[in-house]
C-alpha cells in the first residue's frame, strides 16, 4: 500500500530511501493508470534533465524523452502494462533536455491502493550509462571495501544482477545497496537471500522469465531471516 504525497500521506519506503540525498544513479517512479499520472523522484527528474520539482511528467512527456530507436519498444511496454497490470522491466535509452543520452534499466511492479486494487505501477530507474564520474567510482569502491567481510555474498548477487539486467558492476552494487536501504535490510543478508532465490530457480531447460527474476529482486527482503 502506498500513499499519495499530494494527499498529505506518509512517504512510501521507496520515496523515503531517496529523500534528502544527493543525485544518484537510481530513482523511483509511479504511474497511475486512471489519469495517466506520473510521479518521479528527484533522481529520475535529473536523469531527464530537469531540476527537482520543476516538471509534472505525463505519458506524452515520458515518451518524448525516449530515444527514437527505442520509442516503439517502450510504447508497446506501456500498452502491455495497462492491459495486464503486471510487473515489467525494460532496458532502453532516454535523451535528456540538453541532448545527452542515458542508458537506463527500468523495473516496475503493481501499485495498489488502500483497498488492495491495482491502480498503477511503481518501481525504479537505474542509469547504467557508460560514463561514470570518478567520484562515483571512488564512493562505490570505498563502500565495497567497508563491507569486505561480506564480499562473497555481495559479489555473487552482483554478478547475477549484472547478467540479468546487463549492467556493470558499479550499477549492480548500487542497485543492491538501494534495495537494502529502501527495505531496511542488511546488505549482506539481502545479497545472500537474493543469491539463494536465483539459485533455487528451475534452470533445467530455459532461463526463468524476466518477470520472475524482477519479482524476486523486489521481494527478496520479505524472505530474509533477521535472526543472525
Amino acid at each position: 500500500m502506498t500513499s499519495d504525497p499530494a494527499s498529505g500521506g506518509a512517504e512510501s519506503p521507496i520515496e523515503h530511501a531517496f529523500a534528502g540525498g544527493e543525485a544518484q544513479r537510481v530513482g523511483w517512479f509511479r504511474f497511475y493508470f486512471a489519469d495517466e499520472r506520473w510521479e518521479w523522484s528527484p533522481q529520475v527528474e535529473r536523469m531527464h534533465g530537469y531540476e527537482p520539482g520543476t516538471v509534472h511528467p505525463t505519458t506524452e512527456l515520458v515518451l518524448s524523452h525516449k530515444h527514437p530507436e527505442d520509442y516503439g519498444q517502450v510504447a508497446a511496454t506501456l500498452l502491455e502494462i495497462r492491459r495486464t497490470s503486471g510487473a515489467f522491466s525494460t532496458r532502453h535509452r532516454i535523451i535528456d533536455t540538453v541532448g545527452d543520452v542515458h542508458h537506463v534499466v527500468v523495473v516496475g511492479d503493481q501499485l495498489f491502493d488502500e483497498a488492495g486494487d491495482v491502480v498503477g505501477t511503481h518501481g525504479f530507474y537505474v542509469d547504467v550509462s557508460p560514463s561514470v564520474s570518478q567520484a562515483r567510482e571512488d564512493a562505490v569502491t570505498e563502500a565495497v571495501a567497508e563491507l569486505a567481510e561480506a564480499r562473497g555474498a555481495i559479489e555473487q548477487a552482483k554478478g547475477m544482477l549484472m547478467l540479468i539486467y546487463r549492467i556493470d558492476a558499479d550499477a549492480a552494487f548500487e542497485l543492491l545497496r538501494w534495495r537494502s536501504q529502501e527495505t531496511n535490510t542488511k546488505l549482506r543478508l539481502l545479497a545472500e537471500q537474493l543469491a539463494e532465490d536465483f539459485l533455487n530457480l528451475d534452470y533445467t531447460e530455459t532461463l526463468p522469465t524476466r518477470a520472475v527474476l524482477d519479482r524476486l529482486l523486489l521481494t527478496a527482503h520479505q524472505r530474509v531471516s533477521h535472526e543472525v
